[in-house]
């Protein structure tokens, strides 16, 4: 294999299938730390299994990857403020032996300076498929932002008031917009619009997710999720 082979193989997008989760990444990014699990294993030193789909599958925590991964591509560990899994986070570095992580996370520093928080911001799009249809249609789309950052949800009311005939309701001290159901092209442009106003406000994308199930024989149904995080200045009372 020539170097220009070799390149374009470690920046090639690979999906693994983490206990159920997809995350799609690059093979560079897995062997960020060479002497790690996955860094064996995506060398080939270490055995490989395949989902149905052809995905790399590992029997670990789906959700808690995120951070792994995260950590992989940016070498720096940010969790949410209520973050309350810090020990199975442990033993999900422990079992990827990702050294620098281990040490992270064993370090007691505060993870944010200390007259910062974090804001995140949580835009989730759902979608159901028909599989008897050709092409395969889409039977209904709504998107979901949740956040208790209340001047972006205000921000979000106001200038999109085109789109107030697919809002379903706003519930929970306006944490949470649903707009919906929508046909697939209205789904696409709100969603790029609200991507691109959610990050014109400061917040940078975290993690991006993909789950898909099964409901009846004819249908799938398509989660998509983005995380949105921005850090903030406290203020005090």
């Amino acid at each position: 294999m020539d170097n220009g082979d070799w390149g374009h193989r470690l920046t090639h997008p690979v999906t693994l299938n983490i206990g159920g989760n997809l995350y799609t990444t690059s093979i560079s990014t897995l062997q960020r730390y060479p002497d790690s699990m996955l860094g064996a294993m995506f060398r080939g030193d270490f055995p490989t299994t395949r989902d149905a789909q052809g995905n790399y599958f590992i029997d670990r925590d789906g959700t808690l990857f995120r951070y792994i991964l995260n950590f992989l591509r940016s070498s720096e560990l940010t969790l949410p403020l209520d973050f309350t899994e810090l020990d199975l986070l442990r033993k999900e570095a422990d079992f990827y032996q990702i050294e620098p992580l281990i040490q992270c996370l064993n370090d007691p520093k505060p993870l944010y300076p200390l007259d910062t928080f974090e804001q995140v911001v949580e835009l989730s799009s759902t979608r159901k498929l028909s599989k008897y249809s050709n092409p395969v249609a889409v039977i209904i789309t709504q998107l979901t932002i949740t956040t208790r950052v209340h001047s972006l949800l205000e921000g979000i009311s106001n200038n999109f008031t085109k789109w107030n005939k697919h809002m379903m309701d706003t519930r929970d001290c306006q944490v949470s917009f649903t707009f919906g159901p929508c046909d697939h092209h209205q789904e696409v442009s709100l969603r790029v619009h609200l991507m691109d106003y959610i990050a014109k406000q400061g917040f940078t994308i975290r993690n991006t997710r993909v789950h898909h199930m099964s409901e009846r024989a004819n249908e799938n149904t398509v989660e998509h999720h983005w995380t949105y995080c921005r850090l903030a200045y406290k203020v005090e009372d």
